[in-house]
């Protein structure tokens, strides 16, 4: 006999979000920054999250979730101060390098999880930009009520959309292992509002798809869990990708059209 819910609100939002996360694995973040400072390109959805942020020459930003500064960098050329936030020592250390080649001075740098940010540390900012760094997080609901704390104007986020992950989820389903899972942005939404938080939600148009240097370009710098494979499952990835990739004999380059970004941001003005 099914359930049935009289009140929208009695839905338990958060122990579906707990419940979709209950068997994450941690990604060593140390292990994987060389190859996220590695990846400097600008890319689509870059263009399309600076097209989003309202930012002014005098705000102070909290970035959270910074890693090695592909967000924060452009960020800082634009406000007066950012604050990057993070967990990973080897990453803020690949921030700091990627500042200084860039010449820039006002990134002060947080080593913490996002867990345990908070306004008693951080203070009043005017911008929290969570640029792809909350899908993971189990205590949402007081992380998201810390930071809308934390923001003076407003906070940004953005989260895996429906379509993020394709030929890596059709993979692990190609080989019978349980795809690393998230919860759906609408949980997130539900989350926000059954706490007050009336947000603004947007799917990004992003048209570009990854292109890779190689087959080994495509497994070292594609979006699957390498630390979760074996490595007879790392050998049926790599002939996975010669099956599902294209050759452009005019670019050089291997790809495939599912093999793009799909990211919903969800904003709010503080009142």
């Amino acid at each position: 006999m099914k359930q049935c819910i009289e009140n929208p609100d009695d839905v338990d939002w958060l122990g579906f979000w707990a419940e979709k996360l209950s068997t994450k694995v941690d990604k060593d973040w140390d292990k994987a920054a060389p190859g996220f400072y590695k990846r400097t390109r600008k890319d689509d959805y870059q263009n399309a999250l600076f097209d989003k942020l309202i930012l002014d020459e005098d705000d102070v930003v909290l970035d959270v979730g910074c890693g090695e500064g592909s967000v924060t960098i452009p960020i800082a050329k634009r406000v007066k101060k950012v604050i990057g936030v993070d967990s990973s020592p080897k990453m803020l250390e690949y921030l700091e390098k990627r500042a200084n080649e860039n010449n820039i001075t006002n990134i002060e740098t947080i080593l913490k999880p996002i867990e345990e940010i908070s306004y008693d540390e951080i203070g009043d900012v005017d911008v929290v930009v969570c640029s792809r760094s909350l899908n993971g997080i189990i205590p949402i609901d007081e992380v998201l009520l810390e930071l809308d704390k934390i923001a003076n104007k407003y906070v940004f986020i953005t989260i895996f959309g429906p379509e993020n992950k394709k030929i890596e989820k059709d993979f692990d389903k190609e080989i019978g292992i349980k795809t690393e899972d998230f919860a759906d942005y609408n949980y997130f939404f539900n989350i926000l509002f059954n706490l007050g938080i009336y947000a603004n939600i947007e799917r990004f148009d992003l048209n570009n798809y990854r292109e890779y240097e190689s087959i080994d370009d495509a497994v070292d710098n594609g979006k699957f869990r390498l630390d979760l494979y074996s490595d007879e499952e790392k050998e049926l990835l790599k002939k996975y990708l010669e099956r599902i990739l294209t050759y452009d004999e005019e670019t050089g380059k291997y790809y495939n059209v599912k093999d793009k970004a799909d990211w919903i941001m969800v904003w709010w003005k503080k009142r």
